[in-house]
């Protein structure tokens, strides 16, 4: 449980490409809406020596995005050292898994299913659910669906409003032509490999994925789940909704760290954007509930300590935002 522009020659590398993008994924100066004790500049996630610092009262579930896993081979996790960062400090924390290219009701509803089994298990009867990129929608469906086992939803760089580049792929691909062919059997099968790499098999959906992430797709998600969030352009979200906490976070900085590889794509991918964006998901897009900070020195990996912790130095550690975040969560109940 520890989840086309003219000719098809161009049209067929540019998805190439963006599925490239897509496989990685996923202050005073830097000061955001809600600035919290986790501002302080560190590279190390030693925010408190209290060995019950993150020990909140449910569980923490922890739930990826897009081509996204719980663990390959054991070695890489999806979010790297952030489980070990806050179990350290008393947290009991759950990885959770779902198909990497699926739509957003058919992500919510395997995690839904893993969420029973782990409130029967922990004996805690709710958990508190953390969501990455698209694992803010799976962890957002949950909370409709079974308000009873959730104390409080976390979104971390979830396009709520959708996202840019999944907008563009989606107008600029014709339905049943070659280019949706290719993307869908390209993604059909990085999503199958990831999760048989990660020792998952969960039907693939990638055109269901694109979709759900686009404008329209979270248009008619958040028409029908809107807890949480806000009703102006870029304001806040309702800080509570039916028994529950709402929250999240992001970042603005594509390119972070010159030794990272996967800054260079999300760099690429940071151009189709009209405002301040991690690579993936814009600003504004990723408010949910009450915004503790909307433009950390990060990128879409960045937000999950991704690659292997290769983040921008001098900057906030994600791992110390997790762990600030659970601290919070113990503060209030939950």
């Amino acid at each position: 449980m520890n989840t086309k522009r003219s000719g098809l020659h161009r049209s067929a590398a540019r998805v190439a490409a963006t599925l490239s993008i897509l496989g990685l994924a996923a202050c005073a100066p830097e000061s955001g809406p809600a600035a919290g004790t986790e501002e302080v500049a560190q590279r190390d996630d030693a925010v408190s020596a209290d060995s019950s610092y993150t020990a909140t009262k449910y569980p923490i579930v922890l739930c990826h995005g897009m081509a996204g896993f719980d663990s390959l081979f054991g070695v890489l996790d999806y979010f790297y050292g952030i489980e070990a960062s806050l179990t350290s400090g008393g947290a009991k924390v759950y990885i959770t898994h779902v198909p990497q290219f699926n739509t957003s009701e058919a992500r919510g509803e395997a995690l839904l299913a893993q969420i029973e089994d782990i409130v029967a298990v922990s004996g805690k009867g709710k958990v508190n659910l953390i969501g990455h990129s698209h694992g803010g929608f799976d962890v957002r469906y949950v909370a409709a669906v079974r308000p009873d086992l959730v104390a409080s939803v976390t979104t971390v760089g979830a396009p709520h409003k959708g996202a840019e580049l999944a907008t563009f792929l989606k107008n600029n691909l014709k339905s049943g032509g070659f280019n949706q062919v290719v993307l869908a059997t390209l993604a059909g099968s990085l999503g199958t490999l990831l999760g048989l790499l990660s020792g998952h098999t969960d039907p693939q959906d990638a055109i269901g994925a694109l979709d759900s992430l686009s404008a329209s797709g979270a248009a008619a998600f958040n028409a029908k789940y809107p807890a949480g969030l806000p009703t102006t352009t870029c304001g806040q979200g309702a800080a509570t909704g039916n028994g529950m906490r709402f929250y999240s976070w992001g970042g603005t900085h594509p390119l972070t760290n010159i030794l990272d590889v996967g800054d260079g794509a999300l760099g690429v991918s940071s151009l189709v954007y009209k405002e301040s964006n991690d690579g993936l998901v814009g600003q504004c897009s990723s408010h949910f509930g009450t915004v503790l900070r909307d433009d950390y020195t990060m990128n879409h990996l960045d937000e999950v300590n991704q690659l292997f912790g290769l983040t921008a130095l001098f900057a906030t550690n994600p791992k110390t935002v997790f762990r600030a975040q659970a601290n919070r969560l113990k503060a209030d109940g939950l």
